[in-house]
Formats: C-alpha cells, structure tokens, sequence
C-alpha cells in the first residue's frame, strides 16, 4: 500500500476483507466496532443499512481519535440487511433463528441492502446505499436440513451466504452480487476514488493483493 495514504476498515468481515482484495486494495487495518444493531421501531431496511454503516464509521473515527499518534486515515464501513417486504431478518447466531430466516426465504423473492460509509481523512463523510433483489428456489427438507447442519449461516444476515453452498439456492439475482456478499464493489471503489484515494495503486505497481 502507498505511504501516503491509510485505510482502516471498520469490521472483522473476511468476506468484505476478501472483497477489497478482489478490487487491489488491502486495508491497512481492521478496526471492528461495537454498537448496537437493533432496529429502531418501524424501521425500514434501508434506513437501518445506512444508519448502522455510519454509526460503524464513526465509533471507528472516534476510537482512532482517542489512539496516541493517531493517523489521518479513510475509514470505511458497511453494514448489510437482508429484508422480506419490510421484515428484516436477523444475522442468525442460533439454529432456529438460521432455519426461520431460510423457510420465510425459501421459494420467494428478498432484497438486500448495504449501506457504505466512507470518513476521508479531511473528515468529509460520503454514503452510498445499494439494493439487491434475489430470488431462492423452494428448498427440500434435504437441502434445509443439510444447509443448517453446514454452519455456514453462522453471523449471516438471513441466515445464509451466497458465496457459499446457498449460492445453488439463487434462481435469479438482479443487482450487485457483491452486495450480497457484503460490500458493493462497484459503489465502494467509486468513494474511494471520489476522495482521492489510489485505488489503482497496486494494479499500476504489477502486484496484486491476493
């Protein structure tokens, strides 16, 4: 990574690691946070989405205030929600909560929603929200069964994770899959590049972050 520039991201997700270093671009640091997820009353999923990217973005700019030292840095966040109508599903711990998520899923359609949220070293703050739509065939008790014996739907928004063995449950897909997947590559590519950070840097230097 240039000397000249910092990213701090705001999770622990491997899969939104993964995704940055699809695009080239490996974060300096990864700062996870701790707020509270709970939709607010009538919510809706979209509002939930954005609100929580920039709450992450934001505990994560005030806990880099708070470090001796601290360096001016991008800090970028993402939360993503996955709805029914304007029912939003959690990011199932238990295996009740996965196999609700996955019968209210089976056979019809869904969107999900990411809020990205960008904080530039200057303090200017920039977001993006993308929805997906997706549509899962009707699942067997077999392929049920076996997809909640997997585990892979551990910490899942809906109960599942399309880069995984649910990707063989998407009959159809329109919009971003890697907004299902968990950050948006296209949206988040483009704040960077909007606030001048060199997201080409490592495609121009001929390495590429594996």
């Amino acid at each position: 990574m240039s000397v000249f520039q910092k990213l701090v991201l705001a999770s622990g997700s491997p899969r939104r690691v993964e995704l940055l270093q699809q695009a080239g671009i490996e974060p300096d640091r990864l700062l996870p946070t701790d707020i509270d997820e709970t939709p607010a009353r009538s919510e809706h999923p979209r509002s939930l989405a954005k609100r929580l990217a920039k709450a992450k973005a934001e505990a994560a700019v005030d806990a880099l205030k708070r470090e001796a030292e601290a360096e001016a840095a991008y800090v970028l966040a993402a939360d993503t929600v996955v709805a029914v109508g304007r029912r939003i599903l959690p990011k199932a711990e238990m295996l009740d909560e996965a196999s609700n998520c996955l019968r209210l899923l089976s056979g019809r359609a869904h969107r999900v929603y990411t809020g990205v949220c960008l904080v530039a070293p200057s303090g200017k703050q920039r977001q993006k929200l993308v929805e997906t739509r997706v549509r899962f065939k009707r699942l067997s008790r077999e392929e049920l069964e076996s997809y909640l014996a997997s585990g892979e739907w551990r910490g899942k928004a809906g109960g599942y994770a399309v880069q995984g063995l649910a990707g063989t449950f998407v009959v159809k897909l329109i919009g971003s899959y890697t907004n299902v997947v968990g950050l948006p590559l296209y949206e988040t590519v483009g704040l960077l590049a909007g606030e001048g950070y060199k997201v080409h840097f490592n495609w121009l230097s001929g390495t590429r972050v594996a």
